[in-house]
């Protein structure tokens, strides 16, 4: 069992900064890959960023060039630096951990508003 606790979450004007973190407790030592995938309202959860095989990273069209995935293994950690948000960014960010055994582990999600 692996559990994800998001935090950092919050409101930011557009054009501004957040960064949102991910820490991994439990049978860490099995996780593979950890990532973020967002949701907005009526819409179906989308990748954010996510890190692959041999350390190499996957964005999401929408985010490439603002949003940066870094890690931290030892403390089994992972933040999301977003920049010029936009208000379309504006959605539930959660935090994924692909197992050894195959599942997949989701938190609770962490909210990001982007409004003026």
């Amino acid at each position: 069992q692996v559990q994800l606790v998001e935090s950092g979450g919050g409101y930011v004007q557009p054009g501004g900064s957040l960064t949102v973190s991910c820490a991994a407790s439990g049978v860490t030592f099995s996780i593979r890959y950890m990532g973020w995938y967002r949701q907005a309202p009526g819409k179906p959860r989308e990748l954010v960023a996510g890190f692959m095989r041999g350390g190499n990273t996957v964005y999401g069209d929408s985010v490439k060039g603002r949003f940066t995935i870094s890690r931290n293994n030892a403390k089994n950690t992972v933040w999301l630096q977003m920049n010029s948000l936009k208000p379309e960014d504006t959605a539930v960010y959660y935090c994924y951990a692909d197992h050894r055994n195959g599942l997949r582990y989701w938190g609770q999600g962490t909210q990001v508003t982007v409004s003026s």
